[in-house]
């Protein structure tokens, strides 16, 4: 894991170039600092990217430090599983990580500053 510190800001719908995709490891994510909180941009075999607040609903872990798998991050303190897609624990745990709006444009990585509507997780 490390962090993206060389985000441009894109003044449409508070979206930010952050990087390329090849600066996310496969099965692996890149961390976005804000005073707000933490972004984890997530990147999957299939070069799926998705975007979480970096803290786990159960005890607040850095779900940039898990482990990747399929469309799945698992939380690396106590083996929580949060779906990428939606930020939602898989059952029987439950809870959400905030989610943010990611795409790949031109092979450059954007993120959207403002979370989807639905998950408080902070």
């Amino acid at each position: 894991m490390s962090s993206m510190n060389t985000a441009k800001q894109n003044s449409k719908n508070n979206w930010i170039e952050i990087g390329t995709l090849a600066d996310i490891p496969k099965q692996g994510a890149r961390v976005v600092r804000r005073q707000d909180g933490d972004i984890a941009v997530f990147r999957t075999a299939d070069d799926e990217l998705f975007a979480l607040r970096d803290r786990c609903p159960h005890k607040g872990g850095p779900l940039s430090q898990g482990i990747v798998y399929g469309n799945k991050v698992a939380c690396p303190l106590h083996d929580w599983k949060i779906n990428l897609d939606t930020g939602l624990a898989v059952a029987p745990d439950e809870g959400c990580a905030a989610r943010f709006p990611v795409k790949l444009e031109g092979g450059r990585v954007l993120l959207s500053l403002l979370p989807d509507e639905g998950c408080p997780n902070k």
